[in-house]
């Protein structure tokens, strides 16, 4: 039928029920809008994180439903009255779009729900780690189904795409074995949970150390303590060993202290009294080990040494413990009028008296112990 041939004497039955279609799908967005406004209101007035989500990553999908909705009706009825082969066209491409629009309000929902959990609902201290991969992991099973449904929409055959997939998957998983092995790797990571978001890590095997601010697919994020990123593939984790420093429950005092020898006497007295100071310190964990022992005769002192854990764990807290610890065994070494011992070297007079005289009466060797021509320093043989 010829658009140009319509008056207002003659105006067919189906462009009426178009109209009728266009006003009814406008006045049922203007519903909408009004509805979902309300409802937000009150979504966000109750301390439920899933109504929140749901509500906010589908109120535009909704929107253009109800217009693809009120559009497919005007197609309909003006592909039956005038039989133009485009408003056919039209309709089957509605479904493809029924699709592409559920897709998005599962994923918008995902994404809105896992922003919540991490932004919002932080009393309830869950993994960041493990909510960040679930929520990757709700995406891609989205995804994949959303494509594989288009493609049979559009008239491929499942079976065919699946036996493809699985060939084609082993030919890209030979040209793209690193990337798979980071791909692993990350999963790994989000099951074993070596570290999280926020750890600090370090590795005896590779040069990395700091702390972490994201996990990817296929690498982590490092910000190293000079405030520089680092950013390692995830294969890497699989082959070295990782330090967790933040999920320590104490830190060590491990210091060594040199009496004199001339304090040899109150070596016991000094230690006791260290001891004591250590067991009644706030900061010092009691249940752990704590030892004060004499360990070895050193070349100019008597190395004593100084093993015990703070409660804490703050880097800040356990330097300060740690500087009242030394204070205090300074203080207490003082106490017994006995000193901290410092390198030096004992010259025996009489002894260096004797071999000078000796020298001087030895043939060939002058009065100052210098050698005359070529006769031998020392005693004669």
């Amino acid at each position: 039928m010829d658009f140009l041939s319509i008056t207002p004497a003659n105006i067919p039955d189906w462009l009426i029920q178009v109209v009728i279609a266009l006003f009814l799908t406008a006045f049922t967005r203007y519903l909408a809008s009004k509805l979902l406004a309300k409802l937000l209101t009150k979504a966000k007035a109750s301390q439920n994180v899933w109504d929140d989500a749901l509500l906010a990553a589908g109120q535009k999908p909704f929107y253009l439903f109800i217009w693809v909705a009120g559009l497919s009706w005007s197609a309909e009825e003006i592909w039956e009255g005038t039989g133009n082969n485009l408003f056919e066209r039209f309709l089957s491409f509605r479904d493809l779009l029924v699709i592409v629009l559920f897709c998005w309000v599962f994923i918008s929902f995902i994404k809105a729900l896992e922003h919540r959990y991490l932004q919002v609902d932080c009393k309830r201290k869950l993994d960041q780690t493990s909510v960040i991969a679930l929520g990757r992991l709700m995406r891609v099973a989205v995804i994949i189904t959303g494509v594989l449904l288009a493609m049979q929409t559009l008239g491929y055959s499942l079976s065919g795409i699946l036996a493809f997939g699985g060939v084609g998957g082993l030919a890209v998983g030979f040209a793209a074995k690193d990337m798979l092995a980071n791909f692993f790797g990350g999963w790994m990571i989000y099951v074993d949970k070596p570290f999280r978001v926020g750890d600090w890590i370090s590795s005896p095997d590779r040069n990395i150390e700091g702390t972490v601010e994201y996990i990817g697919w296929r690498q982590t994020r490092i910000q190293t303590f000079a405030r520089r990123p680092l950013y390692v593939p995830n294969a890497t984790f699989m082959s070295i060993s990782v330090e967790n420093p933040s999920r320590m429950q104490n830190r060590r005092i491990k210091q060594r202290f040199g009496l004199r020898y001339d304090d040899n006497d109150k070596v016991n007295l000094i230690l006791e009294d260290v001891r004591s100071y250590l067991r009644g310190h706030d900061g010092i964990d009691q249940v752990k080990t704590i030892m004060v022992n004499f360990i070895s005769f050193g070349a100019s002192s008597l190395d004593c040494q100084i093993y015990c854990f703070t409660k804490t764990t703050d880097w800040a807290a356990y330097l300060l413990i740690q500087e009242q610890v030394l204070l205090e065994t300074i203080s207490i070494i003082h106490s017994h009028k006995a000193d901290i011992a410092f390198p030096t070297r004992t010259l025996d007079l009489s002894t260096l008296a004797e071999y000078s005289i000796h020298s001087s009466q030895s043939p060939g060797v002058d009065g100052a112990g210098r050698a005359g021509g070529a006769a031998q320093v020392g005693p004669a043989g």
